[in-house]
């Protein structure tokens, strides 16, 4: 059992940056990638960034690439995503996830056995 909670989220200017974070307790212990996600209203789950747990490996959406940057801190069991220059269409709720599997593609979202509950980012024009 995993618990993720992400924070961070809230109200940015477009071309402004945010720093989103996710905690992860429980049995972390079986973590092999974490990554996030974001779903805006009305659209499907998208895959923006993924990392490695073991070595660091990242792993970005071509809308992320360039300005969005995910890192880790193993021993506080946190992922972070540093986002700039945000757009008004990156409006929407941002998923961190959890997956245990080495067989699965890290950018799809069945790879992931857990998720938060998701942090609102909303991004004025």
């Amino acid at each position: 059992q995993v618990q993720l909670i992400e924070s961070g989220g809230g109200l940015v200017q477009a071309g402004g940056s945010l720093r989103l974070s996710c905690a992860a307790s429980g049995r972390t212990f079986s973590t092999y990638v974490m990554a996030w996600f974001r779903q805006a209203p009305g659209k499907e789950r998208d895959f923006l960034a993924a990392i490695r747990w073991s070595d660091g490996t990242t792993y970005y959406a071509d809308s992320a690439k360039g300005r969005f940057t995910i890192s880790r801190d193993n021993a506080k069991n946190t992922v972070y995503l540093q986002m700039y220059s945000l757009k008004p269409e990156e409006t929407a709720v941002y998923y961190c996830a959890v997956g245990s599997s080495s067989y699965k593609p890290p950018r799809s979202a069945t790879a992931y056995d857990y998720w938060g509950q998701g942090t609102q980012v909303t991004v004025s024009s």
